[in-house]
């Protein structure tokens, strides 16, 4: 079943004293910490310029809208807040926020949580694109897109009554590297380096180049203006968060000394290269080339050459982009399940985020289970079976009592899980989303996450 996981709230001041930058398509700047404020939307001015509607209008057709919904859908009540930790207010930072980036591990329900917040944000009035870069495609079946490519398209039967609308893409590595290559050097070079084998590898699977190909995807999306709040999907796994690190390990590839010892070979060119293999780079070389093999180690020094002078352009956009990720206005929500290895693995991206400055929104505990029987504990529900089964009466209504029993159990362990992540992150928003009956699956399973998120409750029944 998709699902939602928890998301990490941190009111610590926010990375980067620099504001985002002013674009003449944008609408108002946004002042710092407004999504963390609850203070609903801000008016805006699309790309185009034709947006004009108030927070106030906005924020009357979404309640329109929710209660349309809510209307003839099946009793949900919502659930009491744990005591003691800070809740996450979903539509305030849905309204506010200008990146949202959900991450998390594996089989949490982060690409559901993804998409459902994008979904609400689109249909509360913003112009929204959904980013994945997990490899899963079970984004685009929720979505009921046949495919996503790396083009955003827009998605059909979301409620534009307030004015918003939705866009879903899936992050293309080499295609993304191609455009890059293209976008910043000659014809002739970007041609040469497309060919190049060494490059054709590089692009599509070398470790690192996916997390900064998403930061040059997010980058162009964010410069482009076209959007009011892009939402990011993570992969699935710690490496999530390496993307954060993807400026670091540029800079590092690029003044690396291995990188200008392959670089020479080039830089000598034709008949110098065995001078510059016999005498200027030694037993090294000679090892390298042994290993590599002559063409292949050609292939590298000229993808290096080629590459060359595109290296600065490289380096600025990632820093760029991953300022751009601690300024106001991005926030990063966690997701996890209540379980133990899926907490730890949110602990371990708040800890990270925290160490990087980076502005987390919350935690998203995703499936969490709960009973309205609270008075019939679980040692009094088995003994009430056994008693039944004694007497030979009433099977059914002893199976019945034995799975409230192991639901008590259930949502106690899950519980104690959940206040253990609390008592060691007591300042980190979250929100609990409880699991549904079937997977998500489509635009309306979507809408019941979104408003599990929102809280909002819904009391009318079908019929």
């Amino acid at each position: 079943m998709s699902a939602v996981g928890p998301t990490p709230g941190d009111d610590r001041p926010q990375a980067g004293a620099s504001s985002r930058p002013t674009r003449a398509t944008a609408r108002p700047a946004k002042a710092a910490g407004t999504a963390k404020a609850g203070t609903g939307g801000t008016g805006r001015n699309g790309g185009s310029g034709a947006k004009t509607e108030g927070t106030r209008r906005r924020s009357a057709g979404s309640a329109g809208r929710t209660a349309a919904r809510s209307a003839g859908s099946a009793t949900r009540r919502v659930r009491p807040h744990p005591a003691g930790a800070p809740l996450l207010d979903v539509d305030a930072m849905l309204d506010t926020e200008r990146i949202i980036v959900c991450c998390g591990s594996g089989g949490v329900g982060k690409t559901t949580t993804a998409a459902a917040l994008a979904l609400r944000a689109a249909e509360r009035g913003r112009d929204v694109v959904v980013l994945t870069i997990d490899p899963a495609r079970r984004l685009a079946q929720s979505l009921g897109l046949t495919a996503l490519d790396n083009s955003p398209r827009e998605v059909a039967g979301v409620d534009g009554s307030a004015g918003g609308r939705l866009d879903a893409m899936m992050l293309d590595m080499k295609r993304t590297f191609d455009e890059i290559v293209l976008a910043h050097s000659t014809p002739e070079r970007a041609e040469a380096l497309l060919a190049n084998p060494f490059y054709q590898s590089l692009s599509s699977s070398f470790s690192g180049t996916q997390e900064y190909m998403a930061m040059e995807k997010l980058g162009q999306l964010d410069a482009s203006g076209e959007w009011d709040l892009i939402v990011v999907d993570t992969p699935p796994t710690r490496s999530a968060l390496d993307f954060l690190d993807a400026p670091t390990r540029l800079g590092t590839f690029l003044d690396g000394r291995l990188l200008r010892l392959l670089l020479a070979p080039a830089k000598a060119g034709g008949r110098a290269y065995a001078k510059v293999l016999g005498v200027g780079l030694g037993m090294f070389t000679k090892v390298i080339t042994k290993v590599l093999g002559a063409q292949l180690l050609m292939d590298v020094s000229q993808f290096v050459a080629a590459l060359e002078t595109m290296f600065g352009g490289f380096r600025a956009r990632a820093e760029e982009t991953y300022r751009l990720l601690g300024n106001p206005g991005t926030s990063f929500v966690v997701v996890a399940a209540p379980e133990a290895a899926a907490l730890r693995e949110a602990s371990y991206f708040v800890d990270r985020l925290d160490a990087e400055g980076m502005p987390l929104a919350g935690l998203v505990v995703n499936r969490t289970h709960h009973s309205d029987a609270t008075m019939l504990t679980a040692e009094r529900s088995l003994a009430a079976a056994e008693n039944l089964d004694e007497h030979g009466e009433h099977p059914l209504a002893a199976a019945v009592l034995r799975i409230h029993a192991e639901r008590v159990r259930l949502a106690s362990r899950e519980t104690r899980l959940r206040e253990r992540f609390t008592s060691a992150h007591p300042d980190t928003a979250l929100v609990e989303v409880e699991a549904l009956s079937e997977d998500v699956h489509d635009l309306a399973g979507l809408r019941e996450i979104g408003d599990a998120l929102a809280r909002v409750e819904r009391l009318e029944r079908a019929g």
